[in-house]
């Protein structure tokens, strides 16, 4: 293939951290390796050290609902470069941008579905509401995506979401881990008092990822400490929560840490637990699992591919917090299937490297370019996605 101008279009970035932000960057390193003129545009952050050369800051402001976020204000002018191909990885004002400039230039637009849009309406008020009465967003959402001449979601498990949109051909490419910099995270000091089991949960403070139940699980392990890593507006209400439930005391809310340093917690974690039935991914359990950690993990939507269910660990279904407590027990009281998951999650967290990824989204961009293709990518049939996917029941 010949190289490429591509243009990676999101509203999420350093340094903000969170699944969208580590696919773009591994995305854009493995096309520029393999000789791709690539160029991440993003909000910019005025106290932000620019650490990479891809990256065309555009002007934000703040987002009033989420204070911790930039929400980008482009101008015309902002956008002089030319790209062959246009990809979008979220559907905000640098998302929309992005469609715009496709059309306007008679470019392809491939677009990423990273994010359940709909499970996050309640960052505006009045939204969810609308949604429930009308279902605007959906609406917005299909009309987004219906128009890009190709969508890639990371699971199988969003294609019903999907054809809600009338996405006729979604592609299926799983989000990358770069394996790498979780393996070479320096040590840290153990956040674990010494003697106690050692739980971690890892994501956004937020009221969709449903930390409240992992938390619901601890007067049921009472030897085990749970370290929380992430940060997010449900800080104060978790952190309440932990105090109602008397587990105050076994519980670290860590906040947010560099990326290089993230693997060093995995390494020393014992079990992973994850409770958000939103995800179209969950890229954590993939983080946790490569790092040989067993995952105890909601199965809904993304997440229902994301454990190798009985091999890795379990999924359970959602709200079940006594399936969460029941597969922890087990593991913790069990040396022998602990070592078995840890093998097991070790292999199915290897099972996508980021090379392989971006040759799949380079056959993605192929094909719309009408350029020769070696892979083809079957059309989604209803019912079929499901078919390898299960939980706890």
């Amino acid at each position: 293939m010949k190289p490429l101008r591509i243009g990676l279009f999101t509203d999420t970035f350093l340094p903000d951290q969170n699944g969208i932000v580590t696919s773009v960057g591994l995305l854009s390193d493995e096309l520029r390796a393999q000789g791709h003129d690539v160029e991440i545009v993003a909000p910019d952050f005025p106290e932000q050290v620019e650490t990479r050369a891809d990256v065309c800051r555009v002007p934000s402001v703040k987002y009033m609902f989420l204070p911790t976020y930039r929400l980008a204000w482009p101008t015309r002018k902002d956008f002089e470069r030319h790209y062959d191909v246009v990809h979008t990885h979220t559907p905000l004002t640098l998302g929309l941008a992005g469609a715009r400039l496709a059309r306007k230039w008679k470019v392809p637009h491939v677009a990423t579905y990273h994010t359940h849009i709909e499970a996050y309406t309640h960052y505006v008020p009045g939204v969810t509401t609308l949604q429930r009465h009308t279902s605007a967003v959906t609406r917005a959402m299909s009309l987004y995506y219906g128009r890009a001449d190709a969508v890639i979601t990371p699971t199988a498990g969003m294609f019903d979401v999907l054809r809600r949109m009338q996405v006729r051909r979604p592609v299926v490419i799983p989000t990358s881990i770069d394996p790498r910099i979780l393996r070479a995270a320096p040590p840290v000091q153990s956040p674990w008092p010494e003697g106690r089991r050692r739980l971690l949960t890892v994501g956004r403070l937020a009221r969709e990822k449903r930390f409240d139940h992992v938390l619901d699980t601890l007067p049921a392990l009472p030897e085990a400490h749970l370290v929380i890593l992430g940060e997010g507006p449900e800080r104060e209400h978790l952190e309440e929560h932990a105090r109602r439930l008397g587990v105050a005391d076994r519980v670290t809310f860590l906040g947010v840490k560099p990326w290089t340093d993230i693997g060093a917690y995995y390494r020393l974690a014992e079990l992973f637990l994850f409770a958000s039935d939103t995800e179209t991914q969950g890229l954590v359990l993939q983080e946790a699992q490569l790092m040989g950690v067993p995952v105890v993990a909601v199965g809904a939507r993304g997440t229902l591919s994301g454990v190798a269910h009985e091999r890795s660990g379990y999924l359970v279904a959602p709200g079940d917090v006594n399936r969460l407590i029941r597969h922890a027990r087990a593991i913790l009281d069990d040396p022998q299937l602990w070592a078995r998951l840890s093998a097991g999650a070790r292999a199915f967290g290897a099972t996508t490297t980021p090379a392989g990824v971006a040759r799949q989204v380079l056959e993605v961009y192929a094909q719309v370019l009408g350029m020769p293709s070696e892979v083809s990518f079957p059309e989604a049939v209803p019912g079929h996605p499901r078919s390898s996917l299960v939980y706890d029941q």
